[in-house]
């Protein structure tokens, strides 16, 4: 270190501390800092700039140690403000905080949150918090706190310790977001704590699982403000085995209840990717990875961590996942996974039902597998151990104990456990912010300092039989899945080369909208039937009409033009942006469509461009826009674009909304790759435009009258019809409203240099 930072009562000491350094660590106050930056006597000490290291956040070193992460000043002031407008955070909130000051959540979503926004922050030690617990919920009715929360353990903690009488008269119904994180989030935790104080006026709506770490500044997901919690069950033999999130009814006893970690904040994207480094579809488990505008350029003075932290622009998260509708649903870590005979293994589900077991001290287990220790007839094996903390000393109550967790191994991992140390307090090793430290556990067992009584082992050759049995299947289907992945995708490119090049040789060279179409039409039922995609067709009724009509489609994918010609009933023209032009193969093609073209920059070309759809309308053809303007890789609807529904209201046309289903997880933005899933295609009824305003009703002395008048009354019924067409497609896509979060607006500000 090259500063101690300290306070005047605390100088000796530091001076002592320092002393013990190779002399180059000065010590400071905080004042004497200030005024030697503000005389410039200490150059190194001028205000910082925006990236420049405002601080080191390290992690907890959950899976590892712990690693300084590399915050600067902007990374903190953005990932406030992602944080603040998913959260509607306002002056008006208070926020209630028992969180440590070392911790991420209460440096920076409390300390800095109300720094940055003005609200008030209503601080207490969280050893007052963990002495009395009912004192944090006592401050937010003292306070009328709107914004608090912290790890599980906290909730849990209340549920538990926090007796009647200690909260007689207790309002907690200003509350309207009670965050859990910083640790898995246990749904019976949400459900105990909310029946609990729901007579005391929380809102269930108020509790709000959310998703950050170090590396991304602090949040990644968020639970929308006063959804609530969404739970999923789960087919378990399907993820475990096949790492599929596969629905499962509620008479299906085995199945793993998942909880969502809510949807990605403003400016974050996330995916999960297969070992292979290939994006999951949707419901398949990978690693997690994220982006956004606060994330880390790396751990400090560690580049080899920083190496493995980065693909590409994507940071892993360390977590495994998988995405629905757009929530992300946290399953586990990828170095706590325990991979036995072709199936992910979940520590934390085990862990805590091992925890309500009697005799055992809850949040005090650890599963993990680790090689057998050295010395040991089964050394150079891999072995499934338990440690469970427990004051229990009796020999038998402890084999009591020990048989009740080899009992929960069969039936929550659905294989026995090799081996189950009964340890006392204490021995299972923790972050400072309580998380188990299994990796860490795992080496404390290799060492054989786990000083317990161990279990008789299987002969080694017996051992080594079933390892080889039970890995030798996984590996082999590991193998072929990944094989058929690629020669999937090359089947995939290889038959819309082959059964595309002549129909789209003969578009261009024909240039008739109806014959490109049906060309188009022709590849796309082919290829996907080639490919063994299922197309299903919904409402198609509603379009076996004569006369205009403007289809508006969400866009998911780059396979969404061939989708729709392939399920469409009746032919359209499609609108693309005017950029597609500049490519001369692709402008070749989309001519021989009758493609009309929109520019999204040149306001003038913009209008020119609004006047062709409206001609081609009143011709009494069809057309086809991506209302949304972009195409967008994460879940979600971006706000539509007016331009088309502006050339339905001038042509009187009605608008077609369409919702297109599992075609993001076909082939999203930014890769090449197609998988194999089902494709639903939902044909709304055709919306009208709304009435012309009679123009007499505004009878005033500053009414308008004249064309400006009747642009005005055209612009507005647009943008009833825009709004109309949009809340159909929202109810109807399976996605959350991504309504605040529009790529295209940062494209057009770089485009043409303007700010919003």
């Amino acid at each position: 270190a090259e500063w101690l930072i300290t306070f005047d009562e605390a100088r000796r000491v530091s001076r002592l501390l320092a002393a013990r350094t190779d002399g180059s660590c000065r010590v400071a106050t905080v004042g004497e800092l200030t005024e030697a930056a503000e005389s410039g006597h200490e150059p190194e000490l001028l205000l910082p700039g925006p990236d420049d290291i405002a601080f080191l956040q390290y992690t907890s070193g959950s899976t590892g140690q712990p690693k300084g992460v590399v915050l600067t000043h902007r990374n903190v002031l953005a990932s406030l403000e992602s944080m603040a407008e998913a959260l509607s955070a306002t002056p008006r909130d208070v926020f209630v905080s028992w969180l440590p000051l070392y911790h991420d959540l209460g440096l920076i979503a409390a300390w800095l949150g109300s720094v940055v926004y003005g609200f008030p922050l209503v601080l207490m030690s969280p050893l007052t918090f963990l002495a009395r617990p009912a004192r944090w919920l006592r401050a937010i009715h003292r306070h009328r706190g709107t914004l608090s929360g912290g790890p599980n353990f906290g909730f849990d903690l209340c549920t538990r310790r926090i007796a009647d009488d200690e909260i007689e008269g207790l309002d907690l119904s200003s509350w309207r977001m009670a965050f859990n994180g910083a640790e898995p989030v246990l749904i019976d935790t949400l459900t105990t704590f909310a029946e609990r104080f729901a007579p005391f006026g929380l809102d269930p709506r108020a509790l709000a699982p959310v998703y950050g770490l170090a590396e991304a500044t602090l949040g990644v997901a968020f639970t929308p403000v006063g959804r609530g919690p969404l739970v999923e069950r789960v087919a378990r033999d399907a993820l475990e085995r096949e790492r599929r999130a596969e629905p499962s009814g509620p008479e299906d006893e085995t199945a793993l209840r998942c909880i969502s970690s809510g949807v990605p904040i403003p400016g974050f994207e996330v995916r999960t990717v297969d070992d292979g480094g290939r994006e999951t579809p949707e419901r398949v488990e990978g690693r997690l990875q994220f982006r956004g505008p606060s994330t880390t350029s790396g751990y400090y003075r560690n580049p080899a961590a920083t190496a493995g932290l980065f693909d590409g622009d994507w940071l892993e998260s360390g977590d495994l996942a998988y995405v629905a509708g757009g929530e992300v649903f946290i399953t586990g870590r990828v170095k706590d996974v325990v991979i036995r005979a072709g199936r992910n293994l979940y520590p934390y589900d085990f862990e805590q039902a091992a925890g309500d077991l009697e005799g055992v001290r809850r949040g005090c287990v650890a599963l993990f597998s680790a090689p057998a220790p050295a010395g040991t007839a089964s050394a150079g094996t891999e072995r499934l151990v338990a440690v469970a903390e427990t004051r229990e000393s009796d020999p038998a109550r402890q084999a009591k104990i020990r048989a009740a967790l080899e009992a929960l191994s069969e039936e929550r991992l659905g294989q026995p456990m090799d081996e189950v140390v009964l340890a006392p307090p204490h021995t299972v090793l923790k972050t400072s912010s309580g998380k188990i430290r299994r990796r860490a556990m795992a080496e404390l067992y290799e060492s054989g300092e786990l000083g317990a009584t161990r279990a008789a082992s299987r002969p080694l050759w017996l051992r080594l039989a079933r390892l080889a049995a039970g890995g030798a299947g996984p590996a082999v289907r590991r193998s072929a899945r990944r094989t058929g992945e690629i020669a999937y995708a090359g089947w995939v490119w290889g038959a819309l080369a082959l059964v595309g090049t002549i129909p789209a040789l003969a578009a261009i060279a024909a240039r008739r909208p109806r014959f490109g179409f049906a060309c188009a039409r022709a590849v796309g039922r082919i290829v996907f039937r080639l490919a063994g995609i299922r197309l299903s067709v919904e409402g198609a009724g509603h379009l076996v009409r004569d006369g205009a009509f403007v289809i508006a489609s969400n866009h998911a994918s780059y396979l969404d033009g061939l989708v729709l010609a392939a399920t469409l009933p009746r032919p359209v023209r499609f609108v693309a942006k005017a950029e597609l032009r500049d490519h001369l193969l692709a402008r070749w093609f989309l001519d021989g469509l009758g493609t009309l073209y929109v520019d999204r920059f040149d306001v003038a070309q913009s209008v020119a461009h609004a006047g062709g759809l409206s001609e081609a309308l009143r011709a009494g053809e069809g057309i086809l826009i991506f209302a949304e303007g972009t195409l967008h890789r994460m879940p979600g609807l971006l706000p539509f674009q007016t331009g088309g529904f502006m050339a339905a209201v001038k042509a009187e046309a009605p608008a077609v909304p369409v919702v297109l289903r599992g075609t993001r997880s076909l082939m999203r933005n930014e890769t090449w790759f197609p998988r194999r899933v089902p494709i639903h295609v939902r044909i709304g009824s055709p919306i009208p435009p709304p009435a012309a305003k009679d123009p007499g009703a505004d009878s005033g002395p500053d009414a308008a009258d004249g064309p400006d008048a009747e642009a005005r009354s055209d612009w507005s019924r647009a943008i009833e019809l825009r709004d109309t067409v949009r809340a159909w497609m929202l109810a109807h896509c399976g996605e959350p409203d991504l309504a605040n979060r529009n790529p295209l607006r940062d494209l057009i500000e770089r485009r043409t240099g303007t700010g919003s």
